[in-house]
């Protein structure tokens, strides 16, 4: 008897098509990274090689985060005069990038890939209205392209802060007047209450953190309350889905983890991709992997 298992390919998947983002070189534990106008240094463990970029290219930064005790938290030192919000672009969205007291900036670069993937599926599906959930929406970069499609999309945040920032974002590329839905609350228990109203979705995107507070301090634990999340899921997947995409960073686990996540959700009939979003560098052509991704079409 053959027990083998039909394994699935992982794939590497990049974003290639920026003009406003570049990772310019890495090494030492770090990143250093062009957000429109403006070069930052960030923290990055798995960059365990030597930079490739004289010291000069470095001293361009016009700031670094340097990293606190508490998970993903830092302060940023400025090096030159910079601005703490300013514009920038993909495609033909138009997005607000901003300095925080975490890592990020409000833009996650890798993820233009699944931005592009999205639009050519809700383009192509011939739905009228094609509906999209986007749980945690966070700066609403996949809002913003499903709304550009044609989607009518509810994007759900736990974070007001974030729901602010998403809904000027939308302001910014001159989607104001489409059909987005803004709800600040627990990803989970918004997902149960659709389910009991009989709402259902033909695409659902699903970024969730490692771990987060919902908007009544709602404890969110990726391992312990992603089963939870999936089962509700089921239940407002429409009966004639067009996609899933699955992203999960920070974790411990392999990609395939969030393959069989989405199973769960519709079951093994489709089509899926799993692997992990990357970035290139540009000065030694270095691969820094971000996060595991799973997307799933009909």
């Amino acid at each position: 008897m053959n027990n083998k298992t039909s394994l699935p390919q992982l794939l590497l998947e990049p974003s290639p098509d920026w003009k406003d983002y570049a990772l310019l070189d890495s090494g030492g534990g770090k990143t250093l990274e062009r957000f429109g106008p403006y070069v930052l240094i960030r923290p990055r463990p798995q960059a365990i090689w030597q930079p490739s970029l004289p010291k000069d290219a470095w001293n361009e930064a016009h700031a670094v985060l340097v990293e606190e005790k508490q998970e993903y938290g830092g302060r940023w030192n400025m090096l030159k005069p910079m601005e703490k919000a300013w514009e920038m672009r993909y495609r033909k969205l138009r997005f607000e990038a901003q300095l925080s007291s975490s890592r990020h900036v409000g833009v996650f670069p890798e993820q233009a890939s699944h931005w592009d993937w999205l639009m050519g599926r809700i383009q192509n599906a011939g739905k009228k209205p094609f509906r999209l959930l986007n749980l945690f929406g966070y700066s609403g970069l996949a809002t913003l392209a499903a709304a550009s499609a044609g989607a009518e999309v509810t994007h759900v945040d736990s974070s007001k802060h974030a729901i602010s920032w998403a809904n000027y974002n939308m302001r910014l590329s001159g989607l104001e007047d489409k059909p987005v839905r803004w709800i600040a609350e627990d990803a989970l228990k918004f997902v149960q209450r659709e389910a009991r109203r009989g709402n259902t979705y033909h695409g659902i995107v699903m970024d969730p953190p490692k771990f987060g507070r919902g908007s009544s301090g709602e404890v969110w634990d990726f391992f312990k309350r992603m089963p939870e999340l999936l089962r509700a899921c089921r239940a407002i997947l429409a009966n004639d889905a067009d996609f899933i995409i699955l992203t999960a960073y920070a974790i411990t686990a392999s990609a395939i983890v969030t393959r069989q996540a989405v199973e769960e959700i519709v079951g093994s009939a489709g089509q899926f991709e799993c692997g992990e979003l990357v970035t290139i560098e540009q000065s030694a052509g270095h691969i820094l992997s971000h996060a595991l991704f799973t997307r799933w079409n009909a």
